[in-house]
């Protein structure tokens, strides 16, 4: 880690207050990696998890209590201690290779299997799924499947491994990326930047080349998950490195898409471990959730000016 970045982390602990609470720990059997999370805008205080790698197809619907939610038709058969048992959402004529990202479009669910740990995949692509009521159903399936590459890789594994993702959010009916990125391919050493692209077209028969927006190489960690906020008012992405993880918040601009060229204002959270997920409650408050199942909320005021 450059000295600049340790002197970084060492003021962010200095000036961040300890606003953040932990308002809940994930019980649930089944729920053993939460790689992203999104609040739904379609149903009452619903979040949706799911995991990442060797799971399968299902989300995962809980309230902000951490506790997952069954149909209602269902609670006679996972009542009590056999709540563990239910297994979820099943995504129908799905496949899970990396689901690594969350987001909501309208009253669909975005899921991107977009995990690239070795920067080899030519497979990687977005569902988009009609939003279930978690409360009156179990089951349901993809409206498309929208494959995707970058613009600017060319090579798999690429020589320089930029192009993992863990990150997406939608802005004004369009889907973002951010990527993840390894300062060493041999070793896999995080690297503490990204980059932004965005999905112009949504062909199911062809791939769709992810436009490059812009990078950023100071976030002082590699990104794990980005939300956009309710009213579209501003971005969060979380950048972890080994002692801190940053939470950086982006306004949006006053014009155009490019969020990682405006100022951002910063939260450093401690003891969050492996923290995978971000999302907004509200335009005003932000929750980040970790693989170890605990959930954290922020308030917005709480951020550095």
């Amino acid at each position: 880690m450059s000295l600049t970045l340790r002197i970084f982390v060492v003021l962010s602990l200095i000036t961040n207050l300890s606003a953040q609470d932990k308002i809940c720990e994930v019980k649930h059997k089944d729920i053993d990696e939460q790689s992203a999370i999104i609040k739904s805008q379609t149903y009452d205080n619903v979040y949706w998890l799911c995991n990442d790698s060797g799971d399968k197809p299902f989300v995962f619907p809980v309230t902000e209590q951490g506790k997952m939610i069954v149909p209602d038709f269902m609670k006679k058969r996972y009542i009590g201690d056999k709540i563990d048992d239910y297994p979820g959402i099943k995504i129908k004529n799905a496949s899970l290779i990396d689901w690594e990202a969350m987001s909501v479009l309208n009253d669909t669910l975005v899921i991107g299997d977009v995990g690239n740990n070795g920067n080899t995949r030519r497979d990687m692509g977005v569902y988009i799924i009609p939003e279930p009521n978690p409360r009156a159903t179990y089951e349901t399936r993809p409206l498309l499947w929208l494959p995707v590459r970058y613009e600017d890789q060319s090579k798999y594994p690429a020589d320089e491994w930029e192009f993992d993702c863990e990150s997406m959010f939608t802005f004004k009916g369009k889907i973002y990326f951010l990527t993840k990125h390894r300062a060493d391919r041999h070793i896999r050493k995080p690297a503490p930047g990204t980059k932004l692209y965005r999905m112009d077209t949504r062909f199911t028969n062809k791939v769709n080349v992810l436009k490059l927006v812009n990078r950023k190489d100071d976030l002082g960690g590699w990104v794990t998950d980005a939300s956009m906020a309710q009213d579209e008012s501003a971005m969060v992405l979380i950048a972890q490195n080994p002692l801190v993880t940053i939470i950086w918040y982006f306004p949006k601009p006053k014009r155009g898409d490019d969020f990682l060229a405006q100022t951002p204002r910063s939260y450093s959270l401690r003891k969050a471990d492996q923290a995978e997920g971000v999302c907004f409650k509200d335009p005003q408050t932000i929750i980040v959730t970790n693989e170890q199942r605990e959930w954290f909320e922020i308030p917005l005021s709480a951020f550095s000016k």
